[in-house]
């Protein structure tokens, strides 16, 4: 394919724009990076707490559990705190089995969230489940907030499945399970969208995901569906899983689908390792999004493997520190500065390609290998400027990098 051989993403796929708080949604707007919290919502201070530091790391919505009635009369709460707080992060309500009663017996918690989640399989069962779905959608309309209408093969809509099924059998060449399953789950998602805009909800108050957790599956699940609908989707490998099997799970099935277009929102859903920051999905998700040059958050440091010519641990320890304090970094020059995000940056280990990489970054230092002259060179925007010596080489390159940023990317709200 072309596209993929030139590096470049396919043109993005054509979909109505939803607004979620200050946040646009699909069409033409950039893909948004979303997380969600793990706190017990019912304590308002820790679910604050966490919801500002997933914002503060990037992430541009935070979903949070409404599962009970404690949970629901805290969300209010919590939104006071962020205000307090100068955070206006758009809250999403994750609700399940009982959201139709706790809108409507909280309706301050369906004031003060953005958007709502819910999720056909578990709405109600029988005859309930179109009156529960309807009284969702109706107090969505009711408070002017968008709807996710999100499916996931642990717990899909077993009327539709059935269904589904059947006609399954009746086909002279009937297809497998897998393939039953995977319509079933776009046909779940599509059919409940067409019911929320039967009751009242505007199409362009709806964003749809239908979320599995094998790369192939989700894959195909997403394909099928961007071709059927213009609704805005979210995308994300459920249950993903911990450490690297979850990242690269999650980058697989999300790369080919961004690569093609399809993908407004995502979500890298990675199980923290315990005591871990939550904070770690949201890096991997922007870094999908970087790395495929959909998005720029934050500047990416290039550094070398590492070879038989670097047997000093010194490089590593550079990248690894210069990588950290750009993070910590830069949630103060995104306030200040405008386009520091675009900036690139160069730790490499020896005199091969370390010249080289450094020259083709904003800024680049190339650390002596074994063996080598202890001089470190550093270059800006393709220039050498200077060589570092000594044991504060880390420091004296980080001064750099700041002096950079300070000179070269103009103050916000600076006259032109």
């Amino acid at each position: 394919m072309d596209l993929l051989l030139s590096g470049r993403a396919c043109a993005r796929r054509q979909t109505r724009q939803v607004r979620v708080g200050h946040v646009l949604i699909g069409s033409n707007a950039p893909v948004v990076v979303q997380s969600m919290t793990n706190t017990d919502t019912a304590d308002d201070f820790a679910t604050t707490m966490q919801v500002a530091q997933l914002a503060r790391a990037g992430s541009e919505l935070v979903r949070i559990t409404v599962n009970n009635d404690e949970a629901a009369k805290a969300v209010p709460k919590i939104r006071e705190k962020l205000l307090a707080m100068n955070l206006d992060v758009p809250l999403v309500g994750d609700f399940h089995y009982n959201g139709h009663k706790l809108l409507a017996d909280n309706p301050a918690c369906a004031e003060a969230l953005d958007k709502l989640r819910i999720n056909p399989g578990n709405v109600g069962q029988g005859a309930k489940r179109d009156t529960q779905f309807a009284s969702i959608v109706e107090m969505a309309c009711k408070y002017d907030k968008p709807v996710r209408i999100g499916v996931n093969w642990g717990s899909l809509d077993q009327s539709v499945l059935a269904r589904i099924m059947d006609e399954n059998a009746k086909r002279a060449v009937p297809r497998d399970a897998g393939a039953v399953m995977r319509e079933a789950l776009v046909t779940s998602a599509l059919e409940s969208a067409a019911k929320a805009e039967e009751y009242g909800l505007a199409g362009n108050k709806i964003i749809l995901s239908a979320k599995v957790s094998s790369v192939q599956d989700l894959i195909a699940v997403y394909r099928d569906m961007a071709a059927k609908c213009d609704y805005p989707l979210h995308l994300g490998l459920t249950e993903a899983g911990m450490g690297s099997k979850g990242i690269v799970a999650s980058t697989a099935a999300l790369a080919v689908l961004l690569q093609e277009g399809i993908g407004d929102t995502i979500r890298v859903s990675l199980t923290p390792e315990p005591n871990g920051s939550r904070t770690q999905e949201v890096i991997v998700a922007q870094e999908i999004l970087q790395t495929m040059g959909l998005r720029a958050f934050t500047p990416m440091v290039t550094a070398c493997p590492g070879c038989g010519r670097t047997t000093s641990t010194l490089f590593q320890e550079l990248a690894s520190d210069v990588q950290s304090f750009v993070r910590d970094n830069m949630p103060i020059w995104r306030d200040q500065y405008d386009g520091v995000e675009n900036m690139s940056l160069a730790v490499m280990g020896c005199i091969v390609n370390g010249p080289g990489e450094s020259k083709h970054a904003n800024i680049g230092i190339s650390l002596p290998g074994t063996g080598e002259s202890p001089a470190a060179p550093v270059f800006e925007d393709g220039v050498k400027t200077l060589t570092l010596r000594g044991d504060n080489i880390a420091n004296e390159f980080k001064a750099i990098i700041e002096n950079y940023v300070a000179r070269t990317y103009p103050r916000k709200g600076a006259a032109a």
